[in-house]
């Protein structure tokens, strides 16, 4: 699971940051790419990375600013063009369906690839064997969400070696003990399985933030989140404005994953008003109240570790 910020900034794109969209890859876990938002020019972002719009397999939106939304007709039209035909499914807030549909029939797009529309509320909006994902409203001028998405605990490794050292063959009966059943060997011996396996992996937490100011659900949503995506639109210098604006500063984001006993933070949607070189002091602010922290730039990939 890693996840590549296609664009980091906010409000419009600038030369540095182009406007939000973020990428969760699972291609080891489900073969399968996940969006986050999908920014204005979110598709020319793709094409300088390897990312296969076919690949995508579901897209996430946290709220209908144009900075979050403006990129996804192209977006659901190239992956038609360039051969996906494989199901997607869009989530959003109300008004998504409304959206999407005005745009494919004004352009008169037509997709090859069955495309669902779900329009949400809180709670758990996808679950399977793999992965969990369920949605929180945030406080924002409008409707926002936040996602976390929590993958299932991993059964453990097959102990291979002790198996062998305690004679017992290997065959079909290795798969049946991985998968924690009891088997009666051929002799007669009936194996517990808790001694062939190493302890259950726990499943890896992922917490991405739409546009928000400070707010108990975000805690929710992070409690313990191997990596939390939260936006820092302002400086601390500028609380006020963030307030305004219905937004968080770096100082606030730091707060945020503090409260929630996130495991690491990572800071984007950064106005188009900090240069390169205000970069650090908007790093150290958040440094200062929480570590390990990073500030997402353009294309940078995160293992989520």
């Amino acid at each position: 699971m890693e996840l590549l910020f296609l664009g980091t900034g906010a409000g419009v794109p600038a030369k540095r940051r182009n406007v939000t969209s973020i990428a969760l890859k699972m291609l080891n876990e489900r073969g399968a790419v996940w969006l986050i938002d999908c920014g204005e020019a979110a598709q020319h972002q793709i094409l300088h990375t390897t990312l296969k719009p076919r690949r995508i397999e579901k897209i996430f939106i946290t709220h209908l600013h144009g900075d979050h939304i403006f990129g996804l007709p192209g977006l659901l039209g190239s992956r038609s063009f360039q051969g996906g035909t494989e199901p997607l499914t869009v989530y959003g807030p109300a008004g998504i369906r409304a959206f999407i549909e005005t745009a494919l029939q004004i352009s008169t797009t037509h997709l090859q690839y069955p495309l669902f529309i779900e329009e949400i509320e809180e709670g758990i909006l996808f679950e399977d064997s793999h992965i969990t994902v369920t949605a929180g409203k945030l406080d924002h001028g409008i409707e926002s969400y936040g996602y976390r998405f929590a993958e299932k605990d991993k059964a453990g490794e097959l102990l291979v070696e002790k198996l062998r050292a305690d004679n017992i063959p290997p065959g079909p009966i290795y798969k049946q003990i991985k998968n924690g059943q009891a088997v009666t060997l051929p002799d007669g011996r009936t194996i517990d399985p808790a001694p062939y396996t190493s302890s259950p992996q726990p499943g890896k937490v992922v917490t991405i933030l739409g546009d928000t100011r400070q707010c108990d659900t975000a805690v929710l949503l992070a409690k313990g989140a191997d990596m939390l995506v939260h936006e820092a639109t302002f400086s601390a210098e500028n609380e006020k404005m963030a307030r305004d604006y219905f937004h968080s500063t770096t100082v606030q984001a730091a707060e945020t994953a503090l409260r929630a006993g996130a495991k690491k933070l990572c800071l984007t949607h950064i106005s188009s008003r900090y240069t390169k070189e205000d970069e650090q002091q908007l790093l150290k602010e958040a440094a200062d109240r929480f570590e390990p922290v990073v500030l997402a730039h353009d294309f940078m990939e995160v293992p989520i570790d």
